[in-house]
């Protein structure tokens, strides 16, 4: 829809500001010697190689079901998220830890201290504008939530993951000016190494964070609460319904879900009257739902559903 912010703009938007600053940073950093600015530079250059894995994992997804997958491949966006966070991790976090142990062991003196100053507040001007065009994006996703109910439960990747890298990416600013400054101001090169020490740090945590949370979704996350609630009274409403027993529900995409659903039907319908109830509750939940893809209902009885939980979790149905 027209005018409205999606996760590829935010991608888009921090793929053209994360260019541009490493370009700068890379030649204050050749210029000036800081190890924090080439900590710094690695790090938008790496923001900016995550941003075109985000969106070549994007294309894929999209790709239609086949043969060989007849549940499409909405997944290879969680695998190479997966993929950024860990490239966060080995390339961002890593150099930038080198490049703080380098500059304490052989301290090399800043030269033209301004031009970093310059550069940063350049940097900080375009981080800040990706920064607030993820930010409204992830507002306008979480709803109530708190931020990190809403990172924990999200289903899309790089929505979460933009906003973290624009937020490490502005304290990491900060603390290359911060190192900066301390460097000239007492005549100690070192404090500039251990500036790039901090930002390592700063990655290495959001890194860890961004893997987890891929991860989960790679292995395999129900949906969320409120999509199970609607399919449950869409199904309910049906009148040859009895009880629904419960679901299974699988993420495949941010906008991929499978679902399982166990019903208790009338005694009395016949076959072609219990197909006919099952296509009027699938287009029924469709019709809400688009992001359902694949919908299977199992006519159960409730005491068979409870025996199918406790045989697959150990557990007691929640029928």
């Amino acid at each position: 829809m027209p005018g409205v912010l999606t996760s590829r703009h935010v991608v888009y938007a921090a793929l053209a500001a994360n260019l541009l600053i490493a370009v700068t940073k890379a030649g204050a950093a050749f210029w000036t010697g800081s190890s924090a600015m080439m900590s710094e530079a690695l790090h938008s250059l790496v923001d900016s190689l995550n941003e075109v894995l985000l969106l070549y994992g994007q294309h894929r997804a999209a790709r239609s079901p086949d043969a060989e997958h007849p549940l499409g491949y909405g997944r290879e966006l969680y695998f190479w998220s997966f993929i950024v966070a860990l490239l966060i991790f080995a390339v961002g976090s890593g150099v930038s830890i080198y490049q703080g142990v380098a500059q304490l062991l052989q301290p090399r003196t800043l030269e033209s201290p301004w031009v970093n100053y310059a550069v940063l507040a350049f940097a900080l001007l375009f981080e800040g504008a990706s920064w607030a065009i993820s930010l409204k994006q992830f507002h306008r996703t979480r709803g109530r939530q708190t931020f990190y109910e809403a990172f924990r439960r999200s289903k899309d990747p790089p929505s979460f993951m933009v906003l973290f890298e624009d937020s490490a990416a502005l304290l990491g600013i900060l603390i290359a000016a911060g190192g900066t400054f301390a460097a000239t101001h007492f005549g100690k090169p070192e404090y500039d190494g251990v500036a790039s020490l901090l930002i390592g740090l700063v990655l290495g945590a959001i890194a860890m964070l961004l893997a987890r949370e891929s991860k989960s979704l790679l292995i395999g996350e129900s949906a969320g609460a409120e999509l199970t609630r609607s399919v449950t009274e869409i199904a309910a409403r049906n009148p040859a319904v009895r009880r629904v027993n419960g679901m299974l529900t699988a993420q495949l995409a941010p906008d991929q879900i499978v679902i399982a659903l166990s019903l208790e039907f009338a005694d009395d319908l016949r076959v072609p009257e219990l197909e006919e109830r099952v296509v009027e509750i699938e287009t029924s939940i469709r019709a809400r739902h688009s992001e359902v893809t694949a919908l299977f209902v199992k006519p159960q009885t409730p005491k068979a559903y409870s025996e199918a939980s406790r045989n697959r979790f150990g557990i007691e149905g929640d029928g």
